[in-house]
């Protein structure tokens, strides 16, 4: 029994080794999810939306989560060194697009569709998740990794 259990575990260490940048992502992408899908949800249950609209909420949320994640993601997940600046520009480019597809889907969702701010978001900052690896793989942190 214990060779098989060797076995596989030399089999799930060289899986990970393999896939650790990604399984690193992963792990740091929960992180941002939670602050992510915590922020947009505190301020707005915070500030009574009748003196703050969700929009203005929408772009305080943003640039606490973009702050938070860059700095997670650079140190964290493709750990590299150097090039702020070049790598900031490149993850705020790929937020900026993004927030600016947010700006015209929330309305959309929630004055067209009916739905709750939150939860509007919430499914928006879904989609995000989903692109958001290929982005900075390819193009925010390739030219600097280590």
């Amino acid at each position: 029994m214990l060779p098989i259990f060797r076995s596989r575990l030399n089999i799930g260490l060289s899986l990970f080794k393999s896939h650790e940048t990604k399984v690193r992502f992963l792990l740091v992408g929960a992180l941002n999810t939670v602050v992510g899908l915590s922020v947009f949800p505190l301020l707005f249950f915070l500030i009574t939306p009748e003196e703050f609209q969700y929009l203005y909420i929408l772009i305080i949320s943003h640039l606490i989560c973009i702050s938070f994640s860059f700095v997670t993601i650079k140190l964290l997940v493709f750990q590299t060194s150097g090039n702020y600046m070049s790598e900031l520009r490149k993850f705020i480019l790929f937020h900026i697009l993004n927030f600016l597809m947010n700006l015209v889907m929330l309305p959309l969702l929630v004055e067209v569709a009916g739905m709750h701010p939150v939860w509007a978001q919430t499914l928006f900052t879904s989609a995000i998740i989903m692109t958001s690896y290929f982005w900075h793989s390819r193009i925010t942190f390739i030219a600097s990794k280590i």
